[in-house]
């Protein structure tokens, strides 16, 4: 850029002069700069440019190149200046055909791709520029006429509409934050509410003709009475018929879905997973219904990786360009929709993973709760399952919307008298570690790397919550470490408190140093520093659950043959098995460790060469 400045500075005074340059006394006059420019674009070379002297490098890395269409939102590529002219121009025809048969046809590739268009949306890009580059949508009204297309646009605009609520409120989309702008779109409509009674009555209909269809083939019948069909050709009505529901009572279904899951205190779970069932089988349908409709296509069939229908056929009413100046806060992205059958992939893994989610007991224990949610993390869900996931677990500032997080604490604590207790609950140490606990079940739904990062952060947090309480110990009741028979329950409650926080901030070091082996952050050099580290935190993260459960069997003995309390049994054997597992890994960081630094002694391998810091200042940092 330095090189490129210094030559167009040379170059500009052999340029010749504008014959007048308006003065800022004279704002009003316009000066003609094409004998500027024409001479500039004869005289420079690649890579050189005219600019001003307080012109800067965070200029050119700040400005807008005009006409070009990865910078320039407002350029018009379409040749369309609205929706209105595009419409006039018979891109989005009302119906689609004249002849029954090629409506349907293209009724299905319109859904087709709109269905291609909501899973790129999903994955990131903006609605703008995925689902509502369908004129359909964007001019509902004109479909009315339309039942079939009309139903099907407003359960899609409807879902829509509910999933940016979701993801919303649970705030995953803080690293995808495109997801949820709306541009202005037509998101909502009055009759939005009753998508699914039309949509209810538009399969009833088609389920009649399909009926129909298959009474005909079994009398041997040439027509049908009382019932009109789709369209002219008779031996293909009952392919037609199904090929429409199918991606109708998917549509129908992934709407129930999403409204299901969005129920407080995880209410519609167990009906959701039906649903689920329900959309997983209708989309096999739908995959079963491509062999047909290319059948019925008259093009030269392009590869699956490229085609956004079943039938490989082109939709009409769609206009990638015309949202374009909807997109003024960013330059437009270069956009590829997923191919039809990348789009039935990325649901059947959403649909997996929402039914993941509906299997959740709703278990008040929290060492369950971060259990399930790492191990859920592992598929590498998407983020609106994430996002589902966050507002089952945090609603209303309580777990699950039913447990308030200092009950949670309690119950985590070998303590069962304070559960519920009012000066617990508002014990300041409690709140703030309630708060934190929010936040931790809030960053284990981000995606992996937003997530490694918002832990270090917490990590911190944990670490001045442990110190301040175990200042306060020692303040109120000295140095005594141990557990005492004697002791008073304020001090066994402050002690196993300590000891929870102090387990729990392992825990999150130890969730940190995971994740980047996950992301692959790690070079071979540090290696043997981290699984080090690794050693320590394990160790500790032993120690600190062994009191723990220490405790517990304390409280157990001292209530001696009472009722027992099998929830709790069952958290005490999951706890006991952690800890066989964290001794598995503490043996293997360390002879991991161990061999390394073995390597690095007698091979030379695996070095850190670093001309800014010695190893000793990078164990520190």
């Amino acid at each position: 850029m330095e090189a490129s400045s210094s030559s167009s500075a040379a170059a500009a005074p052999s340029l010749p002069p504008p014959h007048f340059i308006p003065t800022s006394s004279d704002p009003g006059v316009w000066a003609d700069a094409s004998p500027l420019l024409a001479a500039a674009c004869r005289d420079l070379q690649d890579g050189e440019l005219v600019h001003g002297e307080n012109f800067s490098l965070f200029a050119a890395m700040s400005a807008l190149e005009i006409m070009d269409p990865k910078m320039d939102s407002g350029i018009e590529r379409s040749g369309y200046n609205s929706i209105e002219e595009a419409i006039e121009d018979g891109v989005a025809p009302v119906p689609l055909s004249l002849d029954r048969t090629l409506d349907v046809q293209r009724s299905i590739d319109v859904m087709d791709h709109l269905f291609s268009c909501e899973a790129t949306w999903h994955k990131g890009h903006t609605l703008a520029q995925t689902v509502f580059t369908c004129i359909y949508l964007m001019r509902m009204e004109r479909t009315s006429s339309h039942a079939v297309l009309n139903s099907f646009c407003r359960t899609l605009r409807a879902t829509c509409n509910a999933i940016i609520s979701v993801v919303s409120t649970a705030r995953t989309h803080e690293e995808e934050d495109l997801f949820t702008m709306s541009f202005g779109l037509p998101l909502r409509d009055e009759q939005d509410d009753k998508c699914l009674s039309i949509l209810n009555s538009v399969e009833e209909t088609i389920s009649r003709q399909l009926r129909a269809c298959k009474a005909q083939a079994l009398s041997k019948k040439k027509t049908l009475e009382d019932l009109e069909s789709l369209q002219d050709k008779p031996d293909l009505e009952e392919d037609y018929c199904r090929s429409l529901l199918c991606r109708l009572r998917f549509r129908k279904h992934f709407y129930h879905v999403v409204m299901c899951m969005r129920k407080p205190h995880g209410r519609g779970l167990e009906l959701a997973r039906k649903h689920v069932a329900s959309c997983l089988n209708e989309l096999s349908l739908t995959l079963k219904s491509q062999e047909f409709l290319k059948s019925q296509s008259n093009i030269m069939l392009q590869a699956d990786e490229n085609c956004t229908t079943a039938s490989g056929c082109q939709p009409v009413g769609f206009d990638v360009s015309l949202n374009s100046r909807l997109l003024s806060p960013a330059p437009p992205r270069a956009v590829k929709v997923l191919s039809w059958s990348n789009a039935i992939r990325y649901f059947e893994k959403l649909l997996h993973d929402l039914d993941v989610i509906c299997a959740l007991s709703l278990d008040p224990v929290l060492e369950n709760v971060l259990h399930f949610t790492v191990q859920f993390q592992k598929s590498v869900p998407d983020l609106v399952p994430r996002a589902f996931l966050q507002t089952l677990l945090v609603q209303d500032g309580k777990l699950y919307g039913q447990n308030l997080f200092s009950d949670v604490i309690s119950r985590a604590l070998p303590l069962p008298d304070i559960i519920g207790d009012k000066e617990f609950q508002m014990n300041e140490f409690v709140v703030q570690l309630g708060q934190l606990v929010v936040n931790l079940l809030k960053i284990l739904c981000t995606n992996t790397a937003w997530q490694r990062r918002k832990l270090g952060k917490s990590l911190q947090d944990w670490s001045t919550v442990s110190i301040q309480l175990e200042l306060a110990l020692q303040r109120e009741f000295g140095e005594t470490r141990n557990v005492l028979h004697h002791e008073n329950m304020c001090m066994r409650v402050s002690k196993q408190l300590l000891i929870w926080t102090q387990e729990h901030a392992y825990w999150v070091a130890s969730r940190f140093l995971t994740l980047g082996f996950e992301l692959d952050l790690y070079s071979p050099g540090e290696y043997c520093m981290v699984y080090w580290y690794m050693y320590v935190v394990f160790t500790k993260l032993i120690e600190k659950m062994q009191l723990r459960v220490l405790a517990s069997n304390e409280t157990s003995r001292r209530k001696g043959k009472k009722k027992r309390d099998h929830s709790k049994d069952s958290s005490r054997d999951m706890t006991f098995s952690s800890c066989l597992l964290l001794q598995c890994y503490v043996l293997l960081s360390e002879g991991l460790s161990m061999m390394l630094a073995v390597l690095r002694n007698e091979s030379r391998s695996f070095q850190l060469p670093s001309i800014f810091n010695t190893e000793q200042e990078v164990w520190w940092i």
